[in-house]
């Protein structure tokens, strides 16, 4: 039996235009001979819809367009939707996949165990699924999965559910596995999947066939990496990651086992970046970008994203030097913006920024200058980048990194300004390590833009440190205590100094404010500053 393993790239809501990708795949599914074609977990309606489906008529719009769809695939599907609960108790809707053949819907198998952590919450949503029964399909019992029904084990190996929808399938007597997914991107999680499904395919003795989603929806973004395990758990066969593909597997006679190539995590966080980026955008409807170009590490990265994302013409740099600007950092803007070929301007602010000293100055007289004034240069710059996005309609791209966004070394209203954060995920050592992989066949990103002290350049001579720890111990606490959750002493006792912790743990808490007013950011990393992690602003934390 041949399956066709279809990993799309869907739009929320699109359902004409889902239900056209899904036709297509499934033609070139047809075109190579495959007896059924497997798509991705709610692939009509795009993934994650969150709150649309509260509306009866995005519901009812998805339904219409799977039947409609039924009646032209050219072969059996198993295709991803959201179905009604028609049962008259429980949450109404269902998370669930549709078995299509001969022009119309067959079965409907729905999803047993729902999410609700990080930025899942599939519970506010749909009911869970009852006990699973395999699906018959060419004398073969197959076992139909969603997503999370894989995952019951979390990562400390305790059961998130009372309940294993895979070994009821196994009960059941499925003689393979198949998995509809969504899940997203983080760095480091392929090879947490191929191990979990190596591990189901050994223990039930089956294989087991993984179709996940690609692509950028809101702050995911989706790298697919579909795969076949076989029942001895080893991967057999693996679609591209971070773009559409189309994978066909004969499960009568599967290939023999890949040993995959490791991940550089700076290729993954940069291709997942781009990938983001470019469907962030173009999903909301934009085709160009604008962003401050200060000559630094972090606006230079984020203008490669948007490069490779959008094309070079598609991107404006704009340099938006102050009188604090050094010469070197006007240079290496200018450079950045002549190697990646983007159109480029420069608009001194100099002016500006006086003119709102003098305005300030009888409100301000008797203080000595402080972040009020620094600010102000953010703030003008934001303003500026603001009017050049709402004239040209380009979206406003801002290039503050995780480390920037966790101690709150960031402006409100200034350089937060804009519509996407695409490298807001990405602590600044991480930004570094990704940096020099751009420059790996020749230097594209000033050599001097890495090797410079990192300076928001508003007063003179600074440097970032004159504030804040040396960032590698930052991104050492913040890792510690965002990502693993560990609290102060355990992170003293790694080894970070007391101070070091305390400060920063600090400023992570006094900081909720500006993240709760931040612009949405990629999730890149396991525990990212966006709605999967619901801290509240107003609270005291014990020893900070």
């Amino acid at each position: 039996m041949k399956v066709a393993l279809a990993q799309i790239n869907p739009t929320v809501g699109d359902f004409q235009g889902n239900a056209a990708r899904i036709l297509r795949f499934a033609r070139e599914a047809h075109a190579r001979r495959a007896d059924l074609a497997v798509f991705t977990e709610l692939a009509v309606m795009g993934y994650p819809p969150r709150d649309l489906v509260e509306h009866a008529g995005f519901v009812q719009s998805g339904i219409e367009a799977l039947h409609a769809l039924a009646a032209e695939l050219p072969l059996p599907a198993l295709v991803g939707f959201v179905s009604r609960n028609d049962s008259g108790e429980g949450k109404p809707l269902y998370n669930s996949a549709a078995f299509i053949a001969e022009g119309r819907v067959r079965s409907v198998h729905h999803k047993s165990l729902l999410p609700t952590y990080d930025v899942f919450d599939e519970d506010r949503y749909f009911e869970p699924g009852s006990r699973p029964e395999p699906l018959r399909f060419r004398d073969r019992l197959l076992g139909i999965t969603i997503c999370e029904d894989l995952w019951r084990l979390g990562g400390t190996r305790r059961p998130r559910y009372h309940f294993d929808p895979v070994t009821a399938l196994k009960s059941g007597g499925a003689q393979a596995l198949i998995n509809l997914s969504a899940s997203p991107f983080t760095l480091g999680k392929m090879e947490v999947r191929r191990a979990l499904l190596a591990e189901h395919a050994r223990k039930l003795g089956v294989p087991l066939v993984y179709v996940n989603q690609v692509g950028g929806n809101d702050e995911l973004v989706f790298d697919g990496g579909s795969m076949v395990v076989n029942a001895r758990g080893e991967l057999v066969a693996q679609a591209r990651l971070f773009e559409e593909d189309l994978l066909v597997v004969n499960l009568d006679d599967l290939p023999p086992p890949l040993v995959p190539a490791p991940e550089l995590r700076a290729e993954s966080a940069f291709r997942a970046v781009v990938l983001g980026t470019r469907d962030y955008l173009h999903k909301c409807g934009f085709k160009a970008a604008v962003l401050g170009l200060s000559g630094g590490i972090d606006s230079a990265l984020t203008a490669v994203v948007a490069a490779e994302a959008l094309g070079r013409e598609n991107v404006l740099g704009v340099s938006l030097p102050s009188r604090f600007s050094s010469q070197h950092s006007r240079d290496d803007a200018r450079i950045l913006a002549e190697r990646l070929g983007i159109r480029y301007m420069t608009l001194p602010i100099e002016t500006v920024h006086q003119a709102f000293l003098n305005l300030l100055a009888e409100p301000f007289a008797g203080r000595a200058p402080d972040l009020a004034e620094e600010n102000l240069q953010a703030r003008i710059r934001g303003v500026i980048l603001m009017a050049l996005s709402n004239k040209f309609g380009m979206l406003a791209l801002t290039t503050g990194n995780k480390s920037e966004l966790a101690t709150g070394y960031c402006t409100l209203y200034g350089d937060m300004c804009g519509g996407l954060a695409p490298i807001s995920d990405l602590p600044k050592m991480l930004v570094y390590e990704i940096a020099r992989w751009v420059n790996r066949h020749g230097e594209i990103i000033p050599q001097s833009s890495l090797d410079k002290p990192p300076s928001a350049e508003l007063r003179p001579n600074q440097t970032d440190q004159d504030t804040l720890p040396p960032y590698d111990l930052v991104d050492r606490v913040l890792n510690a205590y965002v990502e693993e959750e560990k609290d102060i002493e355990a992170i003293v006792a790694s080894g970070v100094d007391r101070a070091v912790v305390l400060d920063v743990v600090r400023r992570i808490e006094q900081s909720e404010y500006k993240r709760r007013q931040a612009v949405p950011g990629l999730k890149l990393t396991s525990r990212a500053f966006g709605y999967g992690r619901r801290v509240p602003v107003a609270k005291r934390v014990p020893g900070v």
